[in-house]
């Protein structure tokens, strides 16, 4: 309804036969079809394999969706698995459905970092696993863009570190800034720049033209 401004026949089917009825105004309909959506936002972290059998779905962490293991697929210390080729696919339906320009506003991966002395002597964490993760999803975001795809912005989740809002941990770690704080609430909230914060710079700078295909 948001993107063409009327609601689909299938919900209107689903309305009739559940006895619910909107009520519309005078006006209404045209306010709809006039004020639509002017792209489509959405989050992409993981990929998830359905199964005609519901008996075999797995649960899996921090996460609402069901579904089985793929097993052509690495996961996540939490199971999420590790899927950059279905961004791309999602990108091409979405834009096929939608026909509007589209926005990544989360896609990351959770790990447990560790601080580690650097080169120059700082602590830092040698978070090889997200630059990886975020490379290859973003290689997929430019092979979307050639396929046709309307892009209008991608956003990592996220910056810094934070408490996982799936599992209300904060030892899932997200941001390429990492932050001194732990489980038990204990910890100085030192911030230290990883290494992925000097990576994904480099990838800013350079227009992804470091991106590794």
């Amino acid at each position: 309804m948001h993107a063409r401004g009327k609601y689909p026949n299938y919900i209107k089917r689903y309305f009739k036969e559940e006895g619910i009825e909107i009520q519309f105004g005078e006006g209404d309909e045209a306010l709809l079809a006039e004020h639509t959506v002017d792209f489509i936002s959405f989050s992409y972290y993981m990929s998830t394999t359905a199964t005609s059998e519901p008996e075999k779905y797995q649960q899996t962490k921090g996460n609402i969706l069901g579904g089985i293991p793929n097993p052509y697929l690495e996961a996540s210390e939490w199971g999420w698995q590790v899927d950059p080729v279905g961004l791309r696919v999602v990108l091409n339906d979405f834009y096929d459905r939608y026909q509007l320009p589209l926005f990544i506003v989360e896609n990351g991966l959770g790990a447990k970092d560790q601080l580690v002395e650097g080169p120059d002597g700082e602590l830092t964490v040698a978070d090889d696993y997200l630059i990886k993760y975020l490379n290859d999803h973003l290689v997929q975001v430019e092979e979307a863009i050639q396929d046709g795809i309307e892009i209008m912005g991608y956003t990592l989740w996220g910056c810094i570190d934070l408490v996982s809002a799936s599992t209300a941990e904060m030892s899932k770690h997200y941001g390429y800034i990492y932050v001194d704080r732990h489980d038990d609430g204990s910890g100085t909230l030192k911030r230290y720049k990883k290494k992925s914060f000097y990576w994904y710079k480099d990838i800013i700078e350079s227009n992804s033209e470091k991106l590794e295909k």
